[in-house]
């Protein structure tokens, strides 16, 4: 067996393992919906994101440290955020009972909005970064500091909005399921996600370097596929299961907790502020997934009824091909 094909199977099941326990974690994080009273959105946007989010996490700082790639760290980051987006352009696509944006509460435009002000900040983070024009604190640029004091905000308006607005969404899950059992599950599959997003990205590192490929084409493109695959089977589960609002808080969530990373790879990379080092390209990335986040909430505030052709509304062949425009971009820098 040659060594492609070994990493090859190797990939094969551990996104398997992930896209099974994927399924199984909506389905008992929507039995916590029922249970505690809490809505799709909030255990989408935070029991689901955060955990689906950690193999983001755990890349970044290998990539910072072990590896010394900022630019695998960054990539990963803002390319992740750009899959999230196709995704939901992938639920809407294979959604056929009705308009996706007909079924979506309104609470996701405030989640989103805030995935605007991120990713721009982001964005504008790179390009200052890139012509040594972002001021630091030590090692730290002042970015981050800001990245975090912005999510530290967004964390607390959806908190405020959900405790006015709880929604009460009939859940799908057999009603006999206690909130312990419900837990435990919940904790059950989160490990199998993490353990085996962690081992995902080494394998998809490994695959890239026999192919030779860039650093910032590998981060944006190869480990941001490979460390979304979480998101992709949780949010497919959530999708099956008929809780669309957890689906989509999911991804709108990991955005916000994607993003945020960018401050932690930035303290771990103790050689400078992580934003002079990494490719100008990643603003390119950043700028697309804001313009797909703006699409997304045009989306949510007119909700669109028709498919083009019958495949799928406007919006979501437009996240697609944004999703691709970035993918051309990136290959031809890298």
């Amino acid at each position: 067996m040659t060594p492609i094909t070994l990493i090859w199977l190797q990939f094969v099941l551990c996104a398997g393992a992930i896209g099974f326990a994927g399924v199984r974690l909506s389905r008992y994080g929507d039995a916590i919906a029922a249970r505690t009273g809490l809505s799709r959105n909030w255990v989408g946007l935070i029991l689901l994101a955060t955990v689906t989010s950690l193999p983001e996490l755990v890349t970044g700082l290998s990539a910072v440290t072990v590896a010394e790639a900022p630019d695998i760290a960054v990539g990963d980051v803002l390319g992740a955020c750009v899959f999230n987006l196709a995704i939901l352009a992938l639920i809407d696509i294979l959604y056929r009972k009705d308009s996706l944006y007909q079924r979506l509460g309104q609470g996701h435009m405030v989640s989103a909005g805030f995935g605007v002000i991120l990713l721009a900040g982001a964005g504008l983070a790179v390009l200052l970064g890139a012509r040594g024009m972002m001021p630091a604190v030590g090692h730290i640029s002042v970015a981050s500091v800001l990245l975090l004091g912005i999510y530290v905000a967004a964390m607390r308006t959806l908190y405020v909005m959900e405790q006015r607005h709880q929604a009460r969404i009939e859940t799908t899950e057999p009603p006999g399921m206690p909130l312990k059992s419900a837990l435990m599950g919940y904790g059950m599959a989160s490990i199998v996600i993490v353990g085996a997003g962690i081992w995902l990205p080494i394998i998809g590192v490994e695959l890239a370097r026999l192919m030779d490929w860039s650093n910032s084409f590998v981060g944006t493109l190869f480990i941001a596929l490979a460390t979304t695959v979480p998101e992709l089977a949780t949010t497919w589960g959530a999708v099956r299961i008929g809780a669309l609002d957890m689906a989509v808080g999911n991804l709108l969530g990991s955005n916000l907790f994607d993003v945020l990373l960018l401050t932690l790879d930035d303290v771990a990379y103790v050689k400078g502020p992580l934003y002079a080092q990494v490719s100008p390209v990643h603003a390119a990335t950043a700028v697309t997934a804001c313009l797909m986040t703006g699409i997304v909430m045009v989306s949510l505030a007119s909700r669109p009824t028709r498919r083009v052709a019958h495949v799928a509304s406007w919006s979501s062949l437009a996240l697609l091909a944004l999703y691709l425009l970035n993918a051309v971009i990136q290959y031809w820098h890298g």
